[in-house]
């Protein structure tokens, strides 16, 4: 069981979600960074570009459902894989297509299966570890997205050639990658193992001495919740709190991250050597965002904060980071510009570890419908996506949009702040009391 196993083997399967997250990221990444070649050899109007990602979103919200649903039912040894090879055949087929109705079908499809690995992977986490090391374990989750996302430029920049069509091969060969995992995947996770994770009927192994709910669970709540049946549980305030703040810290880095090539190229003049080679510096830079998130809020709970307060107050520094496009956007093409957009980065792919490790306070039985419920919330207004692009076909400039983007998850703290609400015992600082999750072994 992995309750038996050692913390060691608990970081390494983490350290395997990881690897999960930038394969995930790669695959999406690809259109991205090739975004450039394909408006041209499509002949895209902008708006249509972001139909390709409008696409993508609402097929990702309504995989989210289907597999947190899922997630709670079938063994996770087995689902996991399962949806990685079908989201990286979606990613192979994208370099067979020849019309924009075959790449639109291919986007869709991808967004349906990559939506399988967030319930997948939040639900390893919440099972494995305890509730005051899930922000670090979120992290290290978190981060792939940005591994995969430095990698996949320096590829691109390898495989691109002048020929316009290149773009093709790069998809396929970034679509394999998911076969190595899913060797290192059975290799690592045994027939037991997570196996109580996926039983609803199965109690966690640390719910018994009271850690399931963690430190954080509501005071009138704690005995009920993890148990309720789901469809109480989504309008519960902390259900619908989640739901808000996904909503928009997703639709802010969706935005950030499917757009800056364009504004990068077409928007400020770099080449595509140069737009290639940044990206991967600002994906680096958003890997330290989520990294250094999941550190400030070890840092703040051990030094006197309680963990929903090193929670809010990571997240308000990182959201303030995601509001400096109010300055990027308008700036022209030069180092301070760069520079700014590195910051943003950081700061709006930091607060995710963060919000996964709020979600995993609503019921350990139900982590992952709860994480397939977020999904949705996410990507339910990706139509932003199309109506940025309508924004730039009409007015020529990417700078609104995007200075706006930055900005939500600004608004998403503010919820957070004004409604998330703690046990009263939790408000003790952690040097000062100790918790059933820091005392189990």
């Amino acid at each position: 069981m992995a309750s038996k196993r050692s913390a060691l083997w608990k970081w390494l399967v983490c350290g395997l979600l990881l690897l999960a997250s930038a394969i995930n990221y790669m695959d999406r990444q690809t259109l991205a960074n090739t975004a450039p070649r394909i408006t041209a050899q499509f002949a895209l109007k902008q708006e249509q570009y972001g139909n390709l990602e409008l696409g993508f979103g609402w097929a990702f919200a309504a995989g989210s459902i289907l597999f947190g649903l899922l997630a709670d039912k079938i063994p996770l040894r087995w689902m996991y894989p399962a949806v990685l090879l079908l989201w990286s055949a979606a990613g192979v087929a994208t370099g067979l297509i020849r019309t924009y109705p075959g790449l639109l079908a291919c986007r869709v499809a991808l967004g349906f299966f990559e939506a399988g690995h967030w319930p997948c992977a939040v639900k390893t986490t919440q099972y494995l570890l305890a509730p005051s090391d899930r922000s670090m374990g979120n992290s290290v989750l978190q981060s792939g997205t940005s591994i995969g996302a430095v990698i996949t430029p320096l590829i691109l920049s390898a495989l691109l050639t002048p020929e316009l069509g290149s773009w093709r091969f790069a998809f396929q060969a970034v679509g394999l990658l998911g076969l190595l995992w899913i060797v290192l995947w059975f290799t690592l996770i045994g027939k037991e193992d997570l196996k109580a994770a996926a039983v609803p009927s199965s109690p966690f192994p640390r719910e018994e001495k009271g850690e399931a709910e963690g430190a954080d669970a509501e005071p009138d709540s704690a005995s009920t919740s993890a148990r309720a049946p789901f469809w109480k549980l989504i309008f519960t305030r902390r259900m619908l709190i989640v739901i808000l703040v996904i909503a928009l810290i997703n639709t802010s880095w969706q935005l950030i991250r499917a757009w800056l090539p364009k504004i990068l190229v077409e928007g400020r003049g770099y080449t595509e050597k140069e737009m290639l080679y940044f990206n991967s510096v600002f994906y680096v830079a958003t890997d330290l965002g989520c990294i250094g998130a999941g550190f400030l809020t070890l840092f703040f709970h051990r030094f006197n904060f309680s963990v929903v307060s090193a929670r809010k107050l990571t997240f308000f520094l990182c959201s303030l980071l995601s509001a400096l496009t109010l300055a990027a956007a308008f700036l022209p093409k030069s180092v301070l510009f760069l520079a700014l957009i590195l910051l943003v980065g950081a700061g709006a792919l930091g607060v995710f570890p963060v919000y996964h490790a709020f979600t995993q306070d609503i019921s350990p039985h139900h982590q992952g419908k709860v994480t397939g419920i977020g999904g949705i919330a996410g990507w339910i207004l990706s139509p932003a996506q199309k109506y940025y692009g309508r924004l730039v076909d009409k007015t020529g400039s990417f700078d609104l949009g995007f200075a706006v983007a930055g900005c939500l998850p600004f608004l998403a703290f503010v919820v957070l702040g004004l409604f998330w609400k703690e046990n009263p015992v939790t408000r003790q600082p952690s040097r000062n009391r100790s918790t059933p999750a820091e005392s189990t072994p």
